[in-house]
């Protein structure tokens, strides 16, 4: 018999054809139920994710669900206060929120989760089905659960499911928590037994209604201006869904208007056979739309298949996280009169510093990870951010929930269109006039294998020995004098002509990634050169 890692190498070849072959899937899914394969777990800020039928199967779900319920029987006060509860009854009482996005075998996880938790004793089991990641941030708040178990991947290839932890503050769940499921899922792994445990009634709800009701009851979102802008019948807008859990969530929230389009909204677990991230390839249907509009306002967005990242595009340009968030902060600021700080992490555009450092306001820059902006996100903050968003187009913000939140991205672009007049291109044409262009760039290298690890944080962590504030660093046939180091997530260099480059080092794999940021594009490639040879020593 064939393994799930064979299977998924057939059913994502070029020769695949779903009208003749989801016998493979079927196959797929029968190993996922039956495996009793072990596996180990990682189980990071975004989860554990793992090749469904492979790594990730009914068994190992059921291996991290007795994980989390033993982590709050043997929590001391320290994990308890980072949980939100007082003790393992609590959590019973108050319960858990439960969901997926549309992979494949999300019920079924999520049914093995509840009659876990179910047989220890948490008698409120909140069930979403089908359900994007802020919802379940959302339903915590208002249902008061004690946690929310999300089955994603997030972005991931259709191949991979995932399994994601909140806390009773609905953020993502830091180490100081995650270590600890890692840690008694990989005890249990090899001698966990399966058992044949009694079918749970769970409580249905409408994540939707709950998300959208958050929504208001935070009152950040200005509806009445985005209401007022669809009313006027001069927006085209178009949402690309990917297939994924945020499909139904714009045309509720807005109220089924006539301008917008949805696409990609149709059952898929394989999402057409693309990686389904929010990516300039993907937007592509969006593009093709907008080009051919006449109307005065244009929005496009793309979705990930959970909801946690959002790219745009307002038919002249595309517009990524590193702008948009600059876009959003300095509208919060000038147009909305907020006070408060924007909150970013070391590998985000720095273009949102140089206008706070302009507006006079602080800038939280913080480890990559959506996790380290709760201390400016949560409802008791002091200073509270007003936006906080990464390079890999995830946002949140002023009152709103501690996960990212593709669905405020898109709310809150409506309003700024809606306030200002303007499209977003608009807008952003007028930052770069009065602040200047910033060019972002991602890349990385392959390394020797024997680095992985602490060698290659120790070399990485090296090169701030070599580029000290105050040296110059060869970029090009340019000069460039450092004004800043920081040392957050691998070594950040930051030029006196507010350029930088960012190098990290992989933890899982034998890669170093290289961020870059430069005032004129035609530098990209020698920051990327300049990056490389200060990691080799050259």
């Amino acid at each position: 018999m064939e393994t799930a890692a064979q299977l998924w190498k057939k059913i994502q070849s070029s020769e695949f054809n779903p009208a003749t072959d989801m016998h493979l899937v079927e196959d797929v899914k029968k190993i996922a139920l039956a495996s009793v394969e072990p596996c180990k777990v990682s189980f990071g800020t975004s989860g554990f994710r793992g090749e469904i039928g492979t790594e990730f199967t009914l068994r190992t779900v059921e291996v991290i669900a007795t994980a989390i319920i033993r982590m709050y029987k043997e929590a001391d006060a320290e994990l308890l206060e980072a949980l939100g509860v007082a003790n393992f009854e609590e959590l019973q009482e108050r319960g858990i929120v439960l969901g997926h996005d549309n992979r494949l075998l999300g019920d079924e996880f999520c049914k093995a989760v509840a009659q876990v938790f179910a047989k220890a004793g948490v008698k409120k089991i909140y069930y979403g089905g089908e359900m994007a990641t802020p919802e379940f941030s959302a339903a915590v708040e208002l249902l008061k659960a004690a946690c929310s178990i999300n089955m994603t991947p997030s972005h991931n290839p259709s191949n991979y499911a995932g399994i994601k932890f909140n806390p009773a503050d609905g953020g993502p769940a830091g180490p100081e928590i995650t270590c600890h499921i890692t840690r008694i899922s990989n005890e249990l792994m090899k001698d966990f037994k399966r058992e044949d445990l009694e079918e749970v009634e769970m409580k249905a709800f409408d994540s939707i209604e709950v998300y959208n009701e958050f929504l208001h009851k935070q009152g950040t979102i200005q509806f009445a201006r985005i209401q007022k802008l669809l009313d006027e019948g001069r927006l085209t807008l178009v949402c690309d869904h990917v297939h994924g859990a945020t499909r139904k969530r714009p045309n509720v929230i807005l109220g089924n208007p006539q301008c917008l389009m949805c696409l990609r909204t149709e059952d898929d677990p394989l999402f057409g056979g693309i990686a389904p991230e929010p990516s300039s390839k993907n937007l592509e249907g969006v593009k093709k739309i907008l080009d051919q509009s006449k109307s005065w306002f244009r929005l496009g967005c793309i979705f990930d298949p959970d909801g946690d990242r959002v790219r745009f595009y307002d038919g002249t340009r595309e517009i990524d996280m590193n702008r948009f968030g600059a876009i959003a902060y300095h509208y919060m600021v000038t147009w909305r009169k907020e006070q408060g700080v924007v909150a970013k992490s070391v590998a985000t555009s720095n273009f949102v510093n140089v206008i706070a450092n302009k507006l006079g306001a602080p800038v939280m820059e913080t480890p990559v990870g959506f996790k380290n902006f709760r201390p400016w996100l949560a409802r008791k903050a002091n200073p509270k951010a007003l936006i906080a968003f990464e390079e890999s187009d995830g946002i949140s913000g002023l009152n709103n929930t501690l996960e990212k939140d593709a669905q405020f991205g898109l709310l809150l672009a409506l309003e700024i269109m809606a306030t200002t007049g303007k499209n977003l291109g608009e807008y952003l044409e007028e930052l770069y006039k009065e602040f200047g262009e910033f060019y972002p760039n991602r890349a990385g290298f392959e390394v020797d294998k024997s680095l992985v690890g602490d060698p290659l944080v120790a070399q990485v962590n090296a090169v701030a020995c070599k580029a000290k504030v105050g040296t110059v660093v060869k970029v090009g046939d340019k000069e460039k004098k450092v004004r800043e180091v920081l040392t957050l997530d691998g070594v950040k260099i930051i030029f006196e002509d507010d350029s930088w480059m960012l190098i990290r080092p992989s933890g899982t794999e034998p890669k170093v990634r290289i961020y870059t940021e430069c005032r004129e594009e035609a530098e990209k490639d020698a920051m990327f050169e300049a990056a490389k040879a200060l990691f080799f020593n050259k």
